[in-house]
C-alpha cells in the first residue's frame, strides 16, 4: 500500500516561513513525479509545485520565487519550503505521488 503522511503545517504570521514534509511508504519519491497541491477554504484543489523523477522542478505562479520543492531519497521524504507567507497561502496542503496517491493533508494558516 502507498501511504503519504504530511506534517509541518502551523499557524504563522504573514512574512513567515514553513517547511512541510511528506513521508512516503510503498513508493519511492525518486521513482515518480511528486507534487504539492493545496485547497483553500471554499476553493478547488490548486497545484503548486512538482519535482520530476529526474530532479527538475516546476512551480505555480502563485508561489514562484518563494517556495522550494525538494526530496530526500534516503528518507523517502518530500519537502516544501514556503517563505514570505501570505494570508492567501492559507490552505490544507497535500502531497501527491504519480498523480494518483494523496495524503491526508496538513493545515497552514497565515494570519496575524
Amino acid at each position: 500500500d502507498v501511504q503519504l503522511v504530511e506534517s509541518g503545517g502551523a499557524l504563522v504570521q504573514p512574512g513567515g516561513s514553513l517547511r512541510l514534509s511528506c513521508v512516503a511508504s510503498g513508493i519511492s519519491v525518486k521513482s515518480v513525479d511528486m507534487r504539492w497541491v493545496r485547497q483553500a477554504p471554499g476553493k478547488e484543489l490548486e497545484w503548486i509545485a512538482t519535482i520530476f523523477t529526474f530532479g527538475s522542478t516546476e512551480y505555480a505562479d502563485s508561489v514562484e520565487g518563494r517556495s522550494t520543492i525538494s526530496r530526500d531519497v534516503a528518507k523517502n521524504t518530500l519537502y516544501l519550503q514556503l517563505d514570505r507567507l501570505k494570508p492567501e497561502d492559507t490552505a490544507v496542503y497535500y502531497c501527491t505521488a504519480a498523480g494518483i496517491h494523496k495524503g491526508q493533508g496538513t493545515q497552514v494558516i497565515v494570519s496575524s
